[in-house]
């Protein structure tokens, strides 16, 4: 399920912390928006219900967190899109044709370690 601009900046204060973020330090991270504190829960609200991102309570507040690592959300993303294709394989090879070969390289070391 792709994320809107706004839902992707939240997720990156998510991803850059060291651990789960109440909605007033998400806000306070996003000083560079002129944002309503209620718009920033709001957004947090609606990744939870997607499923993004967990919450859990912390006194009177709720701590936000991601389910998934960006990398594992970005690979979800394009597992879903090319499900949606009639022709996976062709969209899969016509993606790969497109990477510098260095990172070619690099995603097949890597994908060698986890297996």
């Amino acid at each position: 399920m792709p994320l809107g601009d706004l839902e992707r900046e939240v997720m990156t204060q998510l991803w850059e912390s060291a651990g789960p973020l109440s909605v007033r330090q998400v806000h306070e991270g996003l000083r560079g928006r002129d944002l309503a504190y209620t718009t920033v829960m709001t957004v947090l609200d609606r990744l939870a219900k997607k499923g993004v991102v967990t919450r859990e309570r912390d006194g009177r507040a709720w701590l936000y967190a991601p389910v998934q690592t960006r990398e594992q959300m970005t690979a979800s993303l394009m597992m879903d899109a090319l499900a949606d294709t009639p022709d996976s394989d062709a969209a899969l090879a016509y993606f790969v044709g497109q990477l510098p070969p260095e990172a070619l390289r690099a995603a097949i070391e890597a994908a060698g370690k986890d297996g």
